[in-house]
């Protein structure tokens, strides 16, 4: 297997990332989630890359990106003051699953994250997403909170 390397998501890496996202059943039984680049996708991405509070990280082998997830660095008054990161939207292509590309990635965005003075990091998976428990319980994460979600 080659090496991965981690890097910043480009615009050129926007398709992939989408396909990547919407390779998924539970993403592909949510309305809302695009399998192509739409004007609205390139525009938060181009918000999300211009935030200097916010990071897309991509996974890439042999030049093709492979894994990608988002994290987002939250300043906060709890807990004494303490920055905290947001992971959201890990994915690795299907059929690399199972080779730690996931556990690499996730070590890379907790790695970014002790850089820039987070003492937390967070994120939530779906309930039915029960591998994804077990990798994230693997890697320490305690499911300590019950998240919520509303539409607006």
């Amino acid at each position: 297997m080659p090496p991965t390397t981690f890097r910043n998501a480009r615009l050129t890496d926007l398709p992939t990332i989408i396909q990547l996202l919407a390779n998924d059943d539970i993403a592909r039984s949510r309305t809302g989630y695009a399998e192509e680049v739409t004007p609205a996708v390139d525009a938060a991405f181009k918000e999300i890359t211009a935030d200097p509070n916010n990071e897309i990280i991509v996974g890439e082998q042999d030049g093709q990106v492979i894994a990608t997830l988002q994290v987002t660095y939250i300043p906060g008054l709890g807990r004494g003051g303490i920055r905290r990161a947001l992971v959201e939207e890990v994915r690795v292509r299907s059929d690399l699953r199972g080779q730690r590309i996931g556990e690499a990635l996730m070590n890379e965005a907790m790695e970014r994250a002790r850089a820039r003075g987070c003492a937390l990091v967070q994120l939530t998976t779906d309930k039915r997403r029960h591998e994804a428990q077990r990798f994230y319980a693997r890697l320490g994460f305690v499911a300590s909170h019950e998240g919520m979600k509303r539409p607006l």
